[in-house]
């Protein structure tokens, strides 16, 4: 057979992701997922309904690129109403297929071969080829649990003359890490001295717990007009399937953005930005009840792991509890160990080594809790037996 020219080296050596070779180890045994991050319940009726219908108006045809007026008045309704941001819905906002494309097209609208993008670990894995598919050069800053404290000195070593971009996630997955003002000041500042732009993942700002509260990096003083803030209407409506997306900025950016969305998608199926803009414009106790009642299940699920022997790490947002396994005597990494639990419990988690590049803690797993609550009785109460069941050992 003739030998054929390589394909892109960088996707060729990227392996299936942890996500995928989990969930299909899950639906192989049975096993209830509390490893992909989604709900297993539908989203609010009224804006499914909305959705729906909107289907059978006769308005199925290409929308406007940067998504439809409604809903580019209603994120930058919701940047105002929920942080003070007064964002122009005419040229501050562009609608994407996603938050993953929200990112990409953020991160095509700034960077140039050879730029530098700061990155904190642990990070969704679609950031870092992202990078390097652009040519940019990342540099990493990792925190360590279980505090996940920002390393302060690390983050400004990784800052220098190259620095274009920093990828802030807050709140953070797989951590449930909500950055504090303190840390968010400290960030501000060095993009600020080095003359940096900021891409913020927001997806989960309206997932966040008593004790905490989200701040967008885009409201401290001189970062509006350096910041990208990515929302998820997924995330906020439970509707993870619909993979509709929204960034806000300046003018100056999101001019770019727009043409970066151009080029990857065009543009998001109207009656689904139709039913998004009816979202956004739900009363407060809307997205109250979303976050009081995620709450309830993340409680639920760390009081059951402790019971259970695990030691669990504090999380402020998102959907996500991380988990210490170490305490369980388990004969194996976190790899094994989710691979183990999977199989002889019936219950998926995923490995947090898995958001790290390299050397990582490999005593830690992720649970995800936004499922119902006798779902997540029902995957304790599997973990309980395969706990009972000791002598543990990974599988060979």
């Amino acid at each position: 057979m003739r030998a054929v020219k390589p394909a892109n080296s960088l996707l060729s050596a990227t392996g299936t992701t942890i996500f995928t070779v989990m969930s299909a180890l899950a639906a192989r045994h049975q096993a209830i997922n509390l490893g992909q991050g989604f709900p297993d319940t539908e989203g609010p009726a009224d804006i499914v309904r909305i959705a729906a219908e909107a289907l059978l108006d006769h308005r199925n045809q290409y929308p406007p690129l940067t998504g439809l007026p409604e809903l580019r008045e209603a994120v930058a309704a919701a940047n105002g109403r929920f942080y003070g941001l007064m964002i122009d819905p005419v040229t501050g906002v562009v609608v994407t297929s996603g938050a993953t494309e929200a990112i990409t097209a953020s991160l095509m609208a700034l960077l140039n071969p050879g730029d530098e993008v700061v990155l904190i670990e642990p990070l969704y894995d679609t950031y870092l080829p992202v990078v390097k598919l652009l040519g940019a050069v990342p540099r990493l800053v990792r925190l360590q649990p279980p505090h996940w404290e920002l390393p302060r000195a690390a983050l400004e070593a990784a800052f220098g003359p190259k620095t274009k971009a920093l990828l802030l996630n807050s709140p953070m997955n797989p951590t449930g890490k909500v950055f504090t003002p303190e840390e968010l000041g400290f960030i501000a500042d060095l993009l600020r001295r080095h003359d940096a732009y900021a891409v913020c993942d927001e997806v989960y700002e309206h997932l966040v717990f008593s004790g905490a509260r989200h701040i967008p990096l885009a409201t401290l003083p001189g970062m509006a007009e350096r910041s990208l803030r990515i929302g998820s209407a997924g995330k906020t409506f439970s509707l993870t399937g619909w993979k509709v997306g929204y960034i806000s900025g300046p003018a100056a950016l999101m001019g770019l953005v727009a043409k970066a969305h151009q080029n990857l998608t065009f543009t998001t199926a109207p009656n689904l930005q139709r039913a998004v803009a009816a979202g956004l414009a739900k009363p407060d106790d809307y997205f109250a009840g979303l976050a009081s009642a995620l709450e309830t299940r993340r409680d639920q699920l760390d009081a059951g792991l402790r019971r259970l022997g695990f030691h669990t790490l504090a999380s402020a947002g998102s959907y996500f509890i991380t988990a210490d396994v170490s305490p369980l005597g388990f004969a194996g990494d976190d790899v094994a160990f989710c691979q183990e639990i999977t199989a002889r419990a019936g219950v998926a988690a995923i490995p947090v080594s898995a958001f790290y590049v390299g050397e990582a803690p490999r005593q830690y797993v992720r649970f995800a809790f936004c499922k119902r609550e006798e779902i997540l009785e029902e995957a304790l109460r599997r973990l309980e037996g395969w706990v009972a069941a000791r002598p543990l050992t990974a599988l060979a």
